[in-house]
């Protein structure tokens, strides 16, 4: 398929082309018609949002509020009402708008005056549901509301739709993303072409999956969270998986292979893992379907499409890109030492990365346990975890939601941001109106006029809709003051909904965790052939969850840096956000587990040395693991921009999440374990070895290769020494294909001699190695004849080969 896509270049990016452009122009025709459901079955607050349902269908358009406060006087003096009152009429004749109460008309205006007079507030009533009212209405209503202001006279809006219009532009969190990561890829690759390549898989993927998923919001029950949270799952694995397989093409090139030829086999190889790493993303996104919360069914919909395409993208468009590029993936430098030498060596694993992989082998009992203080002491919040709903309170101080909250907070109550619902359909009424008032915690309590048998008492508590106070409220309501009173009612109202989905949420967790650590477990055991592997994978992710949800709590929770950074104001956390955040969480640190282990693994299949195989896959997978999850820091980060709470909170965690996983545990916590482990990494018993069924992650190289000409056998030999030409004894000698494979290995002699057979004139890798001495991994080339070829090993040296 890779070859096919190299040779029809032009004909692959005008079918992706024209579907982003033929799924952008539908999309853009049919509008959204995203919907939020966040009742739940057989929950009280949702039995009693189908009895206001059914006695109230003609309640769907959404209500918000102008509010208004006096410094001097009262809102009822006419300099006031003469400002007012005029907005609220030109508000009124709007089209879109149904209807607009004020506190200056009608019986009932009275209450919608604070106590003290110097508060009051106006209910716009829209035509549609919040997210359907055009911008452009909402716009003109926040303008001719906030024309009245003046000195003394302080005008704000709230709501759903007033909400909408006061988000960053659309697109903003994404593009900064997208900035942030080409630069880490300009670093990473030295050269602009190949950073754009990355770049332009992951806008195509995201591109067509949000295109697809505002389709189906027509059809499907999508949330308005879901192509947010898309498009920051989309971004991260887009770039990230397009970073894995141009840095293997633009390796094969260095070798001097053709650039087709270095195409096919980074598909081939990289490319599969990609198939792999993004199946299991999908996997663990399909993991919130255990929950059966109708909310989540959504977002694992639209992440799960845009996860798709992505990595259709990349093993379908990146392969054509590649072909019109050519040898330009390579800096000017690498391509004139490409056409100069024919060859470049490629990178070898040196620097900070080998001095730290020798660090962790030498020390691996103080760097597990420092790792583990770190990761605990991050985890110490998530002791406090409280989940719940954010609401216009958690908004930026500066915005006009949040005045207009804490305004109506002010003047009427903490509790009048959230009212409860208690819906009765049978029993004594007015006696449960009386308890419902003597109840601790309730400030006001009023029935409205039954209709069709169903009437609706008002419940204002004396907290705030967040406030452990008020769950408590509701649960006294649920178990003690209707039974007690003998009616049939239930308690609802977004309050009572939101306490309701936490619970659910939070009951229905461990099943979820288990679900998808299970699984990861399964999916490491058959690709490693490993139970202790997949095993400390599985405790890692535990660590990982309880890390990055310390830092969320401690950020959103308790409040630390929200000021500084303007993320709102504390409170607690969204309950859909632990169940999103694993999902996401499990199939990224599956990705870095993968490539990491697969290298260790190689090398442990050629060498059966484990602190080589730990030493060598931590020292080449570092770099690259390192740069991936940078990439992905920036694109979560840059969500904090996107003016959404939800989106805002879900990017902090997993920004957190993944550097916590990839620069603290698999870059120190997991080689330092599996160095004081031992071979038992690779322990499988032998009954359930033959049972399991095989699965190649990542196949190797020279399956892609064309087979080498035959030619003679020829052999390569020569002696082993220390740096002071002492000879080095029953060290391992191994001949190596440039794929990997194992040709041939022996053990040197008491002087120090080895010779090993080659299969013919050809590139191959020696690696040498002594337990009481270094390392030493080298590219040799044989033609007609024997080699004569003396390895040198320093003791502590780290020499491995990409």
């Amino acid at each position: 398929m890779a070859r096919w896509c190299y040779r029809h270049r032009l004909v692959v990016l005008l079918l992706w082309v024209g579907t982003l452009f033929g799924l952008g122009f539908s999309a853009s025709t049919a509008g959204t018609d995203y919907a939020n459901v966040f009742s739940l079955p057989d929950t009280d607050s949702k039995s009693a949002f189908d009895l206001m349902q059914k006695a109230f269908p003609d309640t769907a358009g959404d209500t918000d509020m102008v509010v208004w406060k006096v410094d001097e006087g009262t809102v009822k003096d006419p300099a006031v009402r003469s400002r007012i009152q005029p907005a609220l009429d030109e508000i009124a004749k709007m089209p879109g708008v149904g209807a607009v109460t004020g506190p200056y008309t009608g019986p009932r205006g009275a209450a919608q005056i604070s106590r003290d007079g110097k508060i009051a507030y106006a209910q716009v009533t829209f035509a549609k549901r919040a997210n359907e009212v055009p911008k452009e209405l909402v716009q003109d209503v926040v303008d001719t509301a906030q024309e009245a202001r003046r000195d003394g006279l302080q005008v704000e809006l709230g709501g759903q739709a007033i909400w909408r219009v006061q988000e960053p532009p659309q697109g903003l969190s994404e593009m900064v993303g997208i900035v942030a990561a080409a630069v880490v890829l300009f670093l990473a690759f030295g050269s602009l072409v190949a950073m754009l390549l990355p770049i332009a898989i992951a806008v195509f993927g995201v591109g067509t999956g949000l295109f697809s998923t505002q389709l189906l919001s027509h059809t499907f029950e999508i949330p308005d969270i879901a192509p947010l949270l898309a498009s920051l799952i989309g971004l991260g694995v887009g770039i990230d998986y397009a970073l894995f397989i141009v840095t293997r093409h633009r390796r094969g090139i260095l070798r001097g292979m053709d650039p087709e030829d270095a195409a096919v086999t980074a598909l081939n190889t990289s490319g599969r893992a990609v198939l792999f790493a993004g199946g299991t993303v999908c996997i663990a996104l399909a993991g919130m379907l255990v929950t059966r919360l109708r909310f989540l069914d959504g977002v694992v919909v639209g992440t799960s499409l845009t996860v798709v395409l992505s990595v259709l993208a990349a093993t379908t468009l990146l392969p054509a890109l590649l072909g019109f590029l050519g040898p330009r993936v390579l800096s000017r430098r690498q391509r004139r030492r490409l056409a100069a030498e024919g060859t470049v060596e490629p990178e070898k694993a040196s620097g900070l990365a080998a001095r730290w992989s020798a660090n962790v082998e030498k020390r691996p009992v103080g760097i597990a346990v420092l790792a583990l203080v770190v990761m605990a002491v991050l985890a110490v919040p998530v002791l406090s975890l409280r989940l719940g709903a954010t609401d216009q309170g958690n908004d930026e101080a500066s915005s006009t939601t949040r005045k207009a909250y804490d305004l109506l907070a002010e003047g009427f109550g903490p509790g009048f941001n959230g009212p409860l619902q208690v819906v009765a359909v049978s029993g004594d009424t007015a006696t449960l109106v009386e308890d419902i008032g003597d109840t601790a915690g309730v400030a006001r309590v009023a029935a409205l006029p039954p209709a069709k048998g169903v009437t609706v008492i008002q419940v204002m508590p004396t907290t705030s809709p967040q406030s452990k106070e008020t769950d408590r409220l509701i649960d006294t309501l649920r178990d003690d003051v209707i039974p007690r009173s003998g009616a049939q009612a239930h308690v609802g109202g977004v309050t009572a909904v939101s306490k309701d989905f936490a619970s659910v949420t939070g009951d229905r967790l461990p099943l979820f965790i288990a679900t998808i650590i299970g699984l990861g477990f399964l999916l490491l055991l058959i690709a490693f052939r490993s139970l202790v592997v997949p095993l400390t994978a599985a405790l890692m992710n535990l660590i990982a969850a309880a890390s990055s949800f310390g830092v969320l709590v401690a950020v959103y929770q308790w409040g630390w840096g929200l000021d500084l950074f303007g993320l709102g104001k504390e409170g607690p956390i969204n309950a859909f956000l632990p169940v999103i955040m694993l999902s996401l969480l499990f199939g990224l640190s599956m990705d870095y587990q993968v490539f990491l282990v697969s290298r260790m693994h190689e090398e442990w299949v050629q060498t059966r040395d484990n602190a080589r195989a730990v030493r060598v896959g931590l020292a080449e997978t570092s770099r690259v693991i390192n740069s991936a999850a940078l990439i992905m820091v920036c694109v979560f980060l840059a969500f904090v921009l996107s003016g959404n709470s939800g989106a805002a909170m879900a990017g902090v965690g997993l920004a957190a999440a993944v550097a916590l996983d990839a620069f603290v545990l698999r870059t120190a916590l997991v080689p330092a374990v599996m160095h004081l482990v031992g071979t038992s990494n690779w322990w499988l018993p032998g009954w359930l070895e033959k049972r399991l069924p095989h699965l190649a992650v990542e196949p190797k190289e020279e399956d892609a290769e064309a087979p080498a000409e035959p030619g003679p056998a020829s052999v390569i030999h020569g002696f082993v020494r220390t740096a002071d030409g002492e000879p080095v004894e029953e060290a391992s000698v191994t001949l190596m294909s440039k794929g990997g494979r194992q040709l041939d290995r022996v053990t040197s002699l008491a002087d120090g001699s080895y010779i090993v057979s080659v299969p013919g004139p050809g590139a191959y890798l020696l690696a040498v190695t002594a337990s009481s001495h270094g390392t030493r991994a080298r590219h040799v080339v044989v033609t007609e004849g024997p080699l004569v070829y003396d390895v040198e090993l320093t003791e502590g040296e780290v020499d491995a080969v990409n």
